[in-house]
């Protein structure tokens, strides 16, 4: 079960949010309300994972909701975007 009001927990989703700038990061998306800090690996499944910030991402309630069940789709696809937020710029 988990608990929104750990201390842990409460710290991981501000990560999340704050290196995703409190923005869904679903392409194309540049909602900011109603987020989610969703777990690309999931919670039960990840144990170890579950406070690690890059398992997270921020998604909107509605793309959130859309992936439900199909997380597995998505790991690739949110990982890629999570790295991508590391890489230096390129200079021109």
């Amino acid at each position: 079960m988990r608990n929104f009001q750990d201390p842990l927990y409460k710290k991981w989703r501000k990560e999340v949010y704050t290196r995703d700038n409190h923005q869904c990061q679903w392409p194309n998306c540049s909602i900011k309300k109603k987020l989610n800090a969703h777990h690309i690996k999931t919670w039960a499944e990840y144990p170890g994972l579950r406070f690690i910030v890059d398992n997270g991402i921020t998604l909107c309630y509605l793309h959130h909701k859309m992936i439900k069940n199909m997380e597995a789709l998505y790991e690739g696809v949110f990982f890629k975007i999570i790295s991508d937020k590391k890489k230096p710029p390129k200079n021109k």
